[in-house]
């Protein structure tokens, strides 16, 4: 890697764990040049604004999830081991990054950007089209019936959304899901993982 893409990751993790700490709107782009020990000028040549960063911050964690995702597909055997791996590799991903997901909801300039709606829609796609894939191998291995994999795929992706949805909207009303909210949303999305495959029996 050369020196120019080193010094872009250190910024990126430098972001992260700030953003992860105090939220992406509480974080100045002057206070991750002071974490990081790196000229303001020297911060704007890799990001000219915090929008930028915000999408390079964005883009690398959903370049590990993906990685991880990619590697643990052809690591099971039968289709509910590998959403349940899915299920978990989501979860960890979640609770690591839950104030990225707090911030979601914010009138920051740098959340709001058609670009960023458009990189989340990319990602959603490929998510969504990963596990129909999944869903296909099961398919030919005659695990499940014949169905419509990416309707399928949609309908099981916003299922789990909706109980992560649901689970802290009923949860405590403190800043951060408690550990009993986070065993929740898991073991719920798990069981819905279980009741789905037996459905496309």
């Amino acid at each position: 890697m050369v020196e120019t893409d080193k010094k872009r990751e250190l910024i990126i993790e430098g972001a992260i764990k700030r953003f992860i700490h105090y939220g992406i709107n509480k974080t100045t782009m002057n206070e991750i040049a002071d974490d990081l020990s790196v000229s303001k000028p020297s911060l704007y040549y890799y990001f000219p604004d915090k929008s930028s960063l915000v999408m390079g911050v964005i883009a690398r964690i959903f370049s590990d999830y993906f990685e991880i995702l990619e590697r643990d597909q052809f690591a099971k055997d039968t289709l509910e081991e590998r959403l349940a791996a899915f299920v978990e590799v989501k979860h960890r991903f979640f609770q690591k990054y839950y104030m990225l997901h707090l911030s979601g909801g914010s009138p920051d300039a740098s959340l709001s950007s058609d670009e960023l709606r458009e990189s989340f829609m990319k990602m959603k796609t490929k998510n969504e089209n990963l596990h129909a894939t999944i869903l296909q191998r099961a398919i030919d291995s005659k695990e499940i019936a014949p169905c419509d994999v990416n309707k399928m795929a949609e309908l099981y992706l916003d299922s789990l959304s909706g109980i992560t949805s649901l689970c802290l909207l009923h949860g405590n009303k403190e800043l951060f899901p408690s550990k009993k909210d986070m065993k929740a949303i898991l073991e719920k999305q798990l069981s819905l993982s279980k009741i789905f495959i037996k459905g496309l029996k």
